[in-house]
């Protein structure tokens, strides 16, 4: 499905650099394919704001070649920015009044940081349920990364994420647990996900209340899940559109935190994310940062020219196949109409025609 660039996003000129399809709106005009609109939430803080634009346009750009996707940046308020992430917005975002007045086939919601003790007390929290009341009345579905999967699981079914002894950061294997979900259908029945986050929601707190989950892992967790309807929303735990070195990037940042004192302790590395020489090199450069920090001098610059190109990436394929799976599913059942959610008789309490049940619940999304 290629991307129109029918804005001046410099994230469509870096992935046309990388080598993905971006069509000119004046080349898109001139086929006789079909559009879906997809609309991005971008939560995120100012550092990751752009990555995460390159992050999900990368996935949606490298689906089934067959509609043309126009995805429409937006962000909330209640986030804290700063004057670039501020001009960056104001010149390439779209207001959400727009977005609503418009119309879109299909909304992804992305992660954000939290500075409060619950959610319901972070500033964003009543700009983020509004878009999700509009979107659930309005839209076929609604796709939601960890803290946004987080904030509409309690939203919806009133279950507080858990909070973690230690955070739950690294690269780990997963398995697809209810193969029969056509969101899952023809992807491998195990693969990897990277996570990063201190809490989680539990398999058990979510099938009470009629969530169903597809996707699990022994250490990690439920990563991939959908409301009881089966589609309306889809729940992310994980960061399937994390980039190869995102994990690199966050551990690095961790490090300078520690070398600043502004946290205790060093950061422990990624799990599962390092072969044994990049943990010989940063095991190095630990005690290099300790000596340093002791010695009251700088440290030696962080070695990410060494430890990137010793990085694999064992996790897009899948992504790009469940990400393919639900755009093609929006696809079968939104209205030509994208104001309109759904096309004549297709049934919003179970719009993919399921024949296999969700566990028994009330699911207050509607």
């Amino acid at each position: 499905m290629p991307l129109v660039a029918h804005t001046p996003l410099p994230t469509f000129e870096r992935l046309r650099a990388e080598g993905q399809k971006i069509l000119t709106p004046e080349y898109a005009r001139h086929q006789d394919i079909r559009e879906l609109h997809i609309g991005l939430l971008n939560m995120m803080p100012d550092k990751a704001l752009e990555a995460t634009e390159r992050q999900f346009f990368r996935l949606l750009g490298a689906c089934n070649q067959i509609v043309q996707f126009y995805v429409h940046p937006f962000t909330i308020d209640g986030l804290p920015r700063g004057p670039e992430a501020l001009a960056h917005i104001e010149r390439y975002y779209e207001p959400f009044d727009k977005i609503k007045s418009e119309g879109l086939d299909a909304l992804i919601v992305s992660g954000a940081n939290v500075t409060r003790p619950d959610l319901p007390l972070e500033p964003f929290w009543e700009p983020l349920t509004e878009v999700f009341d509009w979107a659930k009345r309005n839209v076929t579905s609604i796709l939601c990364s960890c803290l946004a999967t987080h904030a509409l699981v309690q939203y919806c079914y009133g279950i507080r994420r858990t909070r973690l002894p230690a955070k739950r950061w690294g690269v780990y294997s997963h398995r697809v647990v209810e193969p029969r979900h056509p969101l899952v259908a023809d992807i491998n029945t195990r693969f990897d996900v990277p996570h990063s986050r201190f809490n989680e929601l539990f398999r058990d707190d979510l099938e009470r209340v009629g969530v169903r989950v597809l996707v699990e892992s022994e250490v990690a967790g439920v990563h991939l899940a959908t409301s009881p309807d089966g589609f309306r929303v889809v729940f992310f735990q994980g960061h399937p559109e994390y980039d190869t070195i995102s994990l690199l990037k966050e551990y690095k940042r961790e490090v300078m935190r520690y070398w600043a004192g502004e946290r205790d302790d060093y950061p422990p590395v990624p799990e599962n994310y390092f072969d044994d020489e990049a943990r010989r090199i940063v095991t190095e450069y630990r005690m290099a940062v300790e000596s340093a920090k002791r010695r009251g001098v700088e440290p030696p610059a962080f070695p990410e020219a060494s430890l990137a190109p010793r990085l694999d990436n064992t996790w897009r394929d899948t992504a790009k196949a469940v990400f393919n799976n639900w755009l093609g599913l929006v696809y079968q059942i939104t209205d030509q109409d994208r104001r309109v959610p759904f096309m004549a008789g297709v049934d919003p309490d179970d719009p993919l025609g399921l024949s296999f049940s969700a566990p028994d619940a009330t699911d207050r999304t509607r």
